[in-house]
């Protein structure tokens, strides 16, 4: 690989901090019941490959992730342990499933069919986790559909089914009756399988939200997500958590320009400067997940303050007004999420600007921006 140095622009993550939140979310579980961290989408971002190895030397045995491509990055990179693929097996991956010991969401029955009939003739069992649709309204057996299945998939001998799943889909509203009934018919299905003979090992319902927001006793497994890499999983959660961030973005001003009273600055010249604008000019933009609905109302962290950012976001560049920091240089880095010098800007400060959540914020920093991981940020 070229030893030359990158542009700089970089996602500082901070591991301490992905492990307080991950004890945030232990201190819900009950003591029968162990997390299944998500790890999906790059661990949101974050990196999928350095974030699980954080969580497994936490202690972590059980990862969620999205795909059998996400999976099989795990796998390569010597991640051994139980891997559940929320996606389900698409046809003519099965084999891959079975060779590399991958736990897919059971989500239909023509899965289960491909499934049980690819592991008999390997002449295994493959393990899978049943989904069902408690209302979400998405993917997943709908409780009379699976009813209707149950005479066949109890003749499946290719399948071992080891868990029972569902996904909530109000649980960040915590009066929400819509939950009241998904564990209701959750529940219903967990005995109508007990009653046909099939008693999974595991089950589990709940996200970060249903975790720190609902009980659910008989639940084995946890599915944090959100918050472990610091967002909160609703508005009505900010005194029941106590996250830290995870992801701070930072860049370095590259240039330092001192424009007269009157100029216009960016695209389209919707921001001119009232007076005599000192101008620091990053090199970061919409590309790398700077959102171009930042324009004319972004800030970062500088020198311990916060600095507005104008005109309009480009796709390789951002610009600040320095003017009131006249001891700024050409390298200084301005944190534009995260925390520094005792200053926050959070992942939810973002999605409460851009209208959006804090999943999105993360997710979309882009593959270009390296990550370097880190010990402790402040």
């Amino acid at each position: 690989m070229d030893s030359f140095p990158h542009r700089p622009t970089w996602a500082e993550i901070d591991l301490p901090a992905l492990i307080h939140n991950l004890r945030q979310a232990e201190q819900f579980c009950l003591p029968h019941q162990r997390a299944l961290t998500v790890v999906k989408a790059d661990a949101y971002g974050h990196g999928a490959v350095p974030v699980t190895n954080c969580f497994r030397q936490a202690g972590v045995r059980d990862f969620a992730v999205a795909s059998l491509e996400e999976a099989l990055e795990l796998r390569t990179a010597g991640i051994d342990d139980a891997l559940l693929v929320l996606g389900g097996c698409y046809p003519g991956q099965e084999q891959a499933f079975i060779e590399h010991n991958l736990m897919p969401a059971l989500l239909d029955p023509q899965s289960a069919l491909r499934l049980s009939a690819e592991a008999e003739r390997y002449n295994c069992q493959i393990s899978v986790h049943l989904k069902v649709d408690s209302g979400m309204g998405r993917v997943g057996f709908l409780p009379d559909q699976l009813r209707d299945f149950l005479p066949q998939l109890q003749q499946l001998k290719g399948l071992n089914i080891v868990g029972l799943m569902s996904h909530l889909a109000c649980a960040d509203e915590l009066d929400s009756g819509v939950t009241l009934q998904q564990l209701e018919r959750f529940r219903a299905v967990q005995l109508m399988l007990k009653e046909a003979g099939i008693d999974p090992a595991d089950i589990h319902i709940s996200n970060s939200a249903g975790l720190s927001g609902w009980d659910v006793p008989e639940a084995t497994l946890v599915r944090p997500g959100i918050m472990l890499y610091g967002g909160l999983p609703g508005p009505d959660f900010s005194n029941r958590l106590d996250l830290q961030p995870v992801m701070h973005l930072r860049s370095c001003i590259s240039q330092l320009r001192t424009l007269p009273a009157g100029s216009g600055v960016s695209y389209g010249h919707n921001f001119h400067t009232a007076r005599e604008t000192r101008v620091a000019v990053l090199p970061i933009g919409y590309a790398d997940g700077y959102n171009r609905l930042f324009s004319n109302c972004g800030q970062g962290i500088l020198h311990g303050q916060k600095v507005p950012l104008i005109g309009r976001v480009c796709m390789d560049w951002i610009m600040f007004d320095v003017t009131d920091l006249p001891q700024t240089k050409v390298g200084d880095c301005i944190t534009l999420l995260g925390s520094a010098d005792g200053l926050s800007i959070l992942g939810d400060d973002w999605a409460q600007q851009l209208n959006t959540i804090s999943y999105e914020v993360f997710c979309r920093i882009g593959s270009r921006v390296p990550r370097r991981y880190a010990e402790g940020t402040t």
